[in-house]
């Protein structure tokens, strides 16, 4: 189905039924695709999270540190001392 963003704006609640019944509704302005209506299913896909997926790190042969020890080195790092 395709509707003119006049049309859209007039009939929305018809459009918005449309899509409830499962039709996609394509709106157009000025004859150019500007959006679309599209029904939810019953699940909403899961989106990633990171667009470029796992990353794999090389191992660098550093020292594994604890958190305490992180920490340590990051306060030596400061201008000041608090």
């Amino acid at each position: 189905m395709e509707a003119t963003a006049r049309g859209f704006n007039q009939k929305s609640s018809q459009i918005l039924a449309a899509a409830a019944r499962g039709e996609t509704v394509t709106v157009t302005k000025n004859g150019v695709a500007v959006a679309r209506v599209v029904p939810i299913g019953d699940e909403i896909p899961p989106y990633p999270t990171d667009p470029m997926g796992p990353i794999d790190l090389p191992d660098l042969g550093l020292p594994d540190l604890t958190d305490d020890e992180i920490e340590d080195v990051l306060k030596g790092m400061g201008g000041t001392s608090a």
